[in-house]
Order: structure tokens, then C-alpha cells, then sequence
């Protein structure tokens, strides 16, 4: 019984993206509102930038990640 490891090797590359993705996510939307409440914002301006920047940096490393070359 041979076990093909590539296959579970492109399965934990890309559920190591997804968890990257979604914890990365949650930091920055729990730093942006903490930062808000800590100025007193009544809109939540940090909550809506620090993900965005985060989800474009992520893009950007996304496609070099995956990029054949």
C-alpha cells in the first residue's frame, strides 16, 4: 500500500492558505476595533482598513505563491 503524499502535500499547502487567511482576517478586524474604541470613533474606520490592506498584501502573496514558474 503505497500512500501518494503529493497529493495530501497540495491539501495542507492550500488549508495552510485558508487558515492563514482566516486567522490574519480576525486579528485585524479584532486590532482595527480595538483601536477604534480605544479613539472613540462612533463609524469604524480602522475595522474596515487594516483587513482591507491585509486581504490585498494577501492577494499579492498569493499569486506569487501559486505562480508557476
Amino acid at each position: 500500500m503505497a500512500i501518494n503524499f503529493k497529493k495530501y502535500n497540495v491539501v495542507i499547502k492550500y488549508a495552510n492558505m485558508a487558515t492563514q487567511l482566516l486567522v490574519g482576517l480576525g486579528i485585524t478586524l479584532w486590532l482595527g476595533k480595538l483601536l477604534d474604541e480605544k479613539i472613540g470613533r462612533v463609524k469604524a474606520l480602522f475595522t474596515w482598513i487594516f483587513p482591507m490592506f491585509y486581504l490585498i498584501g494577501y492577494l499579492v502573496k498569493l499569486i506569487k505563491d501559486t505562480n508557476k514558474k
